[in-house]
């Protein structure tokens, strides 16, 4: 559980007065947790911590006179070494946000760690949409994706072109459930059925049965309500079962752009997924991709959504420490919860009192090997769900911070 630290600069002394008074220890830290030696390493793992650094670099702290620390540790997609971690951070490290947490178990835990606390939770990769609803906290926001608007867009773009018939391969554990349960309820109340779904333990090497019993359910879709290697698994030996070959799509929930360049594109061609950031979207998100590839340790690899969530959010709260002359919970998140435009890397987005970060999410499709032209040229656009409609409505949630 060892925690290894990066200081992007030191200011000589900081600036007297009221506007620094509420800065704890005359530092800012930031400190990412995540998965960076399991099956989220490469969505999240040190591409992870090299955004929250570039995040840093662009704040400039230094020009401010406010000095920010970045630190790390792996939670091992376990919610008490997740929790023990962020005790730490907390108690004894100084440390003043957290950013990333793939993994819902370790999210959720350190959400009710948090609240009431000092320390802000930036939630850019725990997909669980109870931390915007039942579980809301004062001290919580939520980027990228949940399992509301990965559930319920995915489910709808793909009924959309005719997929009224599902079958569902679901890892099981909360982000899986979640998935899951928004997306029938979706399915169901818009004439669609789901024909059957198989659980499966996080970490499952061979999907043969599961596989199986989805191609003899003869479900228009086969939906992967899973993520990192499960789903890259998945996929593969949907491949070889001529699972698309066969009339069945497949789509996966909750699946990104490194994990296609794991498998390859010509196992991945023809798979539908659901995403919020694409890094050959527009000029901005190639701009910060190409410095991303040549961060230190990424050899050219393009960075995913939750990476550029750790971004967008670490650079959203030190500009809203700055704006208030404070790190502490109780004066940011009300700060980023002004919030109200176009945010370079995920579009026209707002912070709601939920503390929801709403963008639009995108339907895309895998290339055919020869229609891509360069690195990482995987993914053409299907359809593009607009920021109000990708995300679960406000009064739906049951947050008690909504009025």
């Amino acid at each position: 559980m060892k925690v290894l630290r990066w200081t992007l600069a030191l200011a000589a002394s900081l600036v007297s007065g009221v506007a620094n008074a509420e800065i704890s220890d005359n530092v800012v830290r930031v400190g990412v947790l995540n998965d960076i030696s399991g099956i989220f390493q490469d969505t999240n793992g040190m591409g992870s911590v090299e955004a929250a650094r570039m995040a840093a670099e662009d704040f400039n702290g230094a020009a401010k006179g406010i000095k920010v620390e970045i630190v790390y540790a792996d939670h091992q997609n376990k919610a008490d070494v997740g929790n023990a971690i962020a005790r730490k951070w907390l108690d004894v490290e100084g440390v003043d946000a957290i950013v990333d947490v793939p993994n819902s178990a370790v999210g959720l835990s350190i959400n009710t760690l948090l609240r009431g606390s000092r320390m802000t939770f930036l939630a850019s990769s725990t997909a669980s949409a109870d931390l915007t609803g039942k579980a809301c906290s004062p001290n919580t926001i939520q980027w990228v994706n949940d399992t509301w608007a990965t559930g319920n867009t995915t489910a709808a773009a793909m009924m959309s072109r005719g997929g009224k018939d599902w079958y569902f391969l679901t890892v099981d554990y909360a982000l899986g459930k979640g998935i899951e349960t928004e997306a029938q309820k979706y399915i169901e109340s818009h004439g669609g059925k789901v024909l059957g779904s198989s659980r499966h333990p996080l970490g499952t090497a061979d999907f043969a049965s599961f596989l199986l019993q989805a191609q003899n359910s003869k479900a228009e879709v086969i939906g992967l309500a899973n993520a990192g290697g499960d789903t890259i698994n998945a996929v593969k030996q949907a491949a070889e079962f001529g699972v698309q070959q066969g009339g069945q799509k497949l789509v996966a929930f909750l699946l990104f752009i490194n994990d296609i360049h794991g498998m390859g594109i010509k196992v991945a061609q023809g798979l539908q997924l659901m995403e919020a950031f694409y890094w050959d979207m527009n000029d901005d998100t190639r701009a910060f991709a190409k410095r991303f590839a040549g961060r230190p340790g990424m050899n050219g690899k393009m960075p995913s959504g939750n990476q550029a969530g750790v971004y967008a959010s670490t650079l959203a709260f030190l500009n809203a420490v700055a704006a208030t002359g404070s790190d502490n919970a109780r004066d940011v998140v009300p700060e980023m919860k002004k919030f109200k435009g176009k945010d370079k890397l995920f579009g026209d987005t707002a912070i709601r009192q939920d503390g929801r970060v709403v963008h639009p999410m995108y339907l895309f499709e895998v290339k055919k090997p020869e229609e891509s032209k360069y690195p990482y040229d995987y993914y053409k656009l299907v359809s593009t769900i607009p920021a109000d409609q990708a995300f679960r409505p406000l009064a739906e949630g049951g947050c008690e911070l909504v009025k």
